[in-house]
C-alpha cells in the first residue's frame, strides 16, 4: 500500500472513531469523565486507556479523579501534530505522561505534579499524550524511543 494510501486510510477511521466518540456525554467540570477505552500496549504491558478526542474532552482530561487502576490511563488525540503541554489543574493524582509520535513512538516523558500550573510538553509535534499513574513508565523501564502499539497506531496491540 502507497504512503498516500496508508495516510488517507489512517485519517478516515481516525475521523470515524472521533466522529462516533464526539456524541458522548461529558460530565460536568467537577466531576471525573468516563470515556470510551481502547486496549494499548508498550513492551509486553498491556494499558487500558480511556479516549479523549474533543477539545472539552481534552481539557477535562484525568481532573477530580482520586485513583486510578494500575494499568490505567488516558490517551489524548489531537487532529494535527502540534507541540502538545499539559498541566494538572483539579488533577487530584500524580501523573506520568508520554508524547507520542504518529507512528507510536515515544519522544519524551514526564512527571506531573497533582494541582499544578507547571506546563509539560512535547520535545516535538506529536498527536498523541498518554498520561498514566506517575512513575508508571520509569517503573517498566520504558524510555523515549519505546514504542505504543494498538489504536490509534495502526498496529496491533
Amino acid at each position: 500500500m502507497s504512503d498516500f494510501m496508508k495516510t488517507t486510510t489512517r485519517q478516515v477511521a481516525m475521523a470515524l472513531w472521533a466522529s462516533a466518540w464526539a456524541f458522548v456525554p461529558v460530565l460536568a467540570q467537577d466531576r471525573p469523565q468516563q470515556l470510551p477505552t481502547v486496549m494499548l500496549g508498550v513492551s509486553f504491558h498491556n494499558i487500558k486507556a480511556e479516549v479523549a478526542v474533543t477539545p472539552k474532552q481534552h481539557e477535562i482530561g484525568l481532573m477530580h479523579r482520586t485513583s486510578m487502576g494500575p494499568n490505567d490511563g488516558m490517551i489524548f488525540i489531537f487532529e494535527q501534530a502540534g507541540q502538545q503541554c499539559f498541566w494538572m489543574k483539579n488533577t487530584l493524582i500524580p501523573l506520568s505522561v508520554a508524547f507520542i509520535a504518529d507512528d507510536g513512538t515515544i519522544v519524551n516523558l514526564d512527571e506531573m505534579k497533582p494541582e499544578t500550573l507547571e506546563p509539560h510538553c512535547s520535545a516535538k509535534p506529536v498527536r498523541y499524550v498518554l498520561e498514566m499513574n506517575t512513575g508508571w513508565f520509569s517503573k517498566r523501564g520504558l524510555k523515549a524511543g519505546a514504542k505504543v502499539t494498538g489504536q490509534p497506531f495502526g498496529t496491533p496491540k
